[in-house]
């Protein structure tokens, strides 16, 4: 993500999409303080961005949560109730987060790069 605020925004017009989505700082970008960051890319590319209540770590733990499901279940427990009939789509910056998000939200969730690609286009000269 900052390399996509460094980089990409400054050479790229921005479409937001006419959406709420969702976001989910994962842990590792908690503990690098870059909860602003995310959200700044995020609010550039969506009309609306939701940080469900209740929902910190995902506790996919890496690769844990393949082994250990009851882990991520566990975490997150409440995600459904924050983005299911309100979210059209979720976002993160983990793959496995992803994958756990994805099962227990009712919406998809995908890398942050596929929202920025999605309403961005090459700036004109």
């Amino acid at each position: 993500m900052e390399f996509a605020l460094a980089y990409l925004l400054p050479r790229l017009e921005i479409a937001p999409v006419a959406e709420t989505i969702a976001y989910h700082h994962t842990c590792s970008s908690t503990k690098m303080g870059l909860e602003a960051k995310a959200l700044t890319l995020a609010r550039a590319c969506a009309a609306e961005v939701v940080v469900p209540d209740l929902v910190g770590c995902c506790g996919f733990a890496g690769d844990r949560g393949f082994n250990h499901p009851e882990l991520n279940a566990s975490a997150l427990q409440h995600l459904r109730r924050g983005v299911e009939g309100r979210c059209a789509a979720g976002y993160s910056t983990s793959r496995t987060c992803e994958i756990g998000l994805s099962a227990h939200s009712g919406i998809h969730y995908k890398s942050i790069l596929y929202l920025v690609d999605r309403c961005a286009r090459p700036k004109p000269g």
